[in-house]
């Protein structure tokens, strides 16, 4: 039977209803894990270091797509529980214009300038030709990158996730299989034609989807509205702000690590990261997938409803932080040995340096799910001010201070520690704020 914004939830309804959005986040981070996988194991740890060095940037191009996709669905929704679903049409069509229109200039900005970006962004002479080569394909692919990750949000408002989920999994084993046969054949080009391809079915098939379905969530005829569009772009500036501020962190994060170590400290901090997108993607996915229901029931003023579909949602992003820990210690050897088992000095330094790192998962979900629940309010500052804090200021900061004083480990426990502060500031802002909205 399927499950309706407007029901009330249970565990299991809550859980199934999000379900399709965490393995829909899954599977998205798996399409990264897959490219470090072969390209690690079929170019090696030099190929590795350059898609590390490449990425953030391709998901600092992609911030737009995460912005209007995460904030133009808490209004669209919003909009439905207010009973208006001609005008959520119109508003979700102008958001989908607005991604094209911005994912087509990014898209060619970065191609052209692939080289400077490359340097910027930490290349040494070693990686340069790598960065080039793999950077300026994935660039070139950020518009159906954007389309996929703006139109995920909405299948959900659709209360249509499980589409999303399958589309996901098309995405990925197109991309999957793209590395299998296109990196043996051409190198590291290859993994990113891959990825690139991965993104088209993940992109352009919703597209089509929304423009070819004429019930329900569909693209419309449409014009600017103002205050909407930059109602999302407020209610989305945290995911904006988390994308950019994540990116930059990167960047920030290899720079140090090749003053400390060199390309292998790079490549140690890619399979960290690889890692880390899967068991991050568990949080998204469930922010994402339960984001339209604090909106829709927001903006019918279902108090009752808001409190209990947050406080179940607490309940098992706490349960789920401290599962993620034991798990990723536990696993934490299997895991590295996939990427770099085949250097013993750098299968050490990784899970070594990822035991530390591990520790984060303690906190993070709680700051995911705090900055993504003030965007369903559609409090775009408050959400802004958390993604902020914990990828910018506090990470970025971190990992400058602690190095000195504790060497290479300050580089990993430094996402602990900015963590562990986020976390105690989220609790903060969603004990205050429980009044003005009743969620408690």
């Amino acid at each position: 039977m399927q499950i309706r914004l407007s029901d009330h939830f249970s565990f299991g309804r809550l859980l199934r209803f999000t379900l399709p959005s965490i393995a829909m986040m899954i599977l998205t981070s798996l399409y990264s894990v897959a490219d470090g996988l072969f390209v690690s194991n079929m170019v090696g740890d030099i190929g590795l270091s350059a898609v590390n060095i490449m990425f953030p940037v391709a998901m600092l191009i992609a911030a737009v797509g995460f912005m209007l996709g995460t904030g133009g669905s808490a209004v669209v929704a919003r909009t439905l529980g207010e009973g208006r679903p001609d005008m959520a049409n119109r508003f979700f069509s102008m958001f989908v214009f607005a991604v094209i229109l911005f994912g087509g200039v990014l898209s060619a900005a970065g191609a052209a300038f692939v080289e400077p970006i490359a340097r910027l962004a930490g290349a040494s002479d070693i990686l340069m030709d790598s960065c080039v080569s793999y950077g300026r394909i994935l660039f070139a692919g950020s518009l159906p990158f954007m389309l996929q990750t703006s139109l995920q949000p909405f299948f959900v408002v659709a209360e249509r996730p499980n589409m999303g989920l399958i589309l996901s999994i098309a995405s990925g084993v197109t991309n999957f299989a793209g590395d299998w046969v296109l990196i043996q054949l051409i190198g590291l080009p290859g993994a990113a034609w891959a990825t690139v391809a991965g993104y088209c079915v993940g992109g352009i098939i919703p597209l089509v989807f929304f423009i070819t379905h004429r019930s329900g969530l569909h693209l419309t005829g449409t014009k600017l509205y103002i205050r909407e569009f930059l109602q999302a772009c407020g209610n989305g500036a945290s995911e904006l702000m988390s994308n950019i501020s994540s990116s930059l962190v990167g960047i920030l994060y290899n720079l140090e690590l090749m003053r400390l170590v060199g390309e292998r400290g790079v490549a140690a901090h890619s399979v960290m990261m690889y890692v880390d997108f899967v068991f991050i993607a568990a949080f998204l996915g469930f922010s994402i997938g339960s984001a339209p229901i604090i909106s829709y029931h927001f903006g019918a003023e279902n108090h009752d409803e808001l409190k209990n579909v947050f406080r179940r949602s607490m309940f098992l992003i706490l349960v789920t932080s401290g599962a993620m820990v034991v798990l990723s210690e536990a696993l934490c050897r299997p895991l590295c040995a996939a990427f770099v088992g085949y250097s013993p000095d750098l299968m050490q330094l990784t899970v070594h340096g990822f035991r530390l790192f591990a520790l984060c998962y303690l906190f993070c979900g709680v700051n995911i799910y705090a900055s993504a629940f003030f965007t369903a309010l559609c409090n775009g500052a408050l959400s802004a001010f958390i993604s902020f804090l914990r990828s910018l200021l506090l990470r970025g900061g971190l990992v400058l201070l602690l190095p000195p004083v504790l060497g290479l480990d300050g580089v990993w426990l430094a996402v602990v520690a900015a963590e562990g502060l986020s976390a105690a500031v989220s609790a903060a802002l969603l004990w205050r704020q429980r009044t003005r909205y009743h969620y408690l």
